[in-house]
């Protein structure tokens, strides 16, 4: 059996550790073997040495064998953001989770509470009267008859409990706040997830190829958003087909305007449940705009258009004709039968 404690020693020494190594270290602190003492040594190891590709792999690996997991279509696709941002913003991947949905994605949400803006995805969702303290089946249930469910993270990821403590205290990121998007508990294949630094863009790809991953796009807004942002350009990388390309993305070219980041931040849970609302019944401005953007990109992720543009026109759609309206209703309805 591997001694912890000279794992550490290699990781204060600014060491790699090998994939075996990697991979003992999370199954340790997960199972709940390692003191508080030895999770802060070694996060903070791992932070200021520079996680490297094979710890992100193995840590990914361990956080989904120990989720509990939730059966959904071979064709889902997960739309989740790190958080982080200190925004302040609207819920953008949830209205744009609706929309995609409405426009014929199957949607296996992951998300959580807010770290760093009002609201978070689980908090707007509860407001628009989606019940999250469901089991697995009724998550698949949510998606079979709505196209799109939400997976609440602490009710999957139990052993996160281990080190909830160690990151309060420690109040700086660390691997833990990029693995949460990596390891949706319906192991989706195809992703669209918000980053919030675009030094993570390309690392998280890797891992999600190495993990088997079919197709993704990280994301991150140039003005230090989680998402595609219409306030200027998008830093992205494209995992498809076994390979990662970087580019960027200009709303301008896209047929959207530039809005300002004041138009983008938002309120409380109900203030922000209401503007999903609002947009689902048609408003139009700039929160629509950064929500077609971001619907269209799920839509490219999974496959149903060719490029962003025909996302955008089959996102509006969804809006138009009320399917998005209804996917939430659906949702709703589901979720609390």
């Amino acid at each position: 059996m591997k001694d912890f404690n000279k794992i550490l020693s290699k990781v204060s020494y600014k060491e790699g550790l090998s994939d075996e190594e990697s991979y003992f270290s999370f199954n340790y602190i997960l199972d709940g073997k390692a003191s508080e003492k030895q999770i802060e040594k070694f996060l903070l190891g791992l932070r200021y040495r520079g996680e490297k590709i094979e710890e992100i792999t193995a840590a990914t690996k361990v956080m989904r064998e120990k989720s509990s997991k939730v059966s959904a279509p071979d064709n889902a696709i997960d739309t989740c953001g790190t958080g982080g941002s200190g925004s302040g913003k609207y819920n953008i991947s949830s209205a744009a989770s609706l929309v995609a949905a409405g426009a014929g994605a199957i949607i296996a949400k992951h998300g959580n509470r807010a770290l760093s803006s009002k609201s978070g995805s689980s908090q707007v969702l509860e407001e628009l009267g989606v019940k999250l303290d469901i089991g697995p089946k009724k998550i698949t249930e949510c998606i079979e008859k709505s196209n799109i469910g939400f997976m609440f993270a602490p009710n999957h990821h139990p052993a996160m409990k281990y080190v909830g403590p160690v990151r309060q205290r420690l109040k700086v990121r660390t691997i833990f706040n990029i693995l949460g998007p990596l390891s949706n508990p319906a192991n989706v294949k195809k992703q669209l997830i918000g980053v919030f630094d675009k030094k993570w863009l390309k690392p998280m790809a890797e891992t999600l190829r190495n993990l088997g991953s079919l197709r993704a796009l990280l994301v991150n807004g140039s003005d230090g958003l989680d998402e595609l942002t219409t306030t200027g350009v998008s830093y992205v990388a494209e995992l498809k087909d076994g390979n990662i390309k970087t580019y960027e993305i200009s709303p301008e070219r896209l047929g959207l305007k530039l809005s300002k980041f004041d138009d983008l931040i938002g309120g409380d849970p109900k203030q922000n449940a209401k503007k999903i609302i609002n947009l689902l019944e048609g408003e139009k401005g700039p929160y629509r705009d950064i929500v077609l953007l971001n619907s269209a990109a799920a839509l490219y992720v999974d496959g149903k258009v060719k490029d962003l543009k025909d996302g955008i026109s089959m996102s509006e759609n969804s809006i138009e004709n009320g399917s998005a309206k209804t996917a939430l209703n659906n949702l709703v309805r589901t979720s609390n039968s």
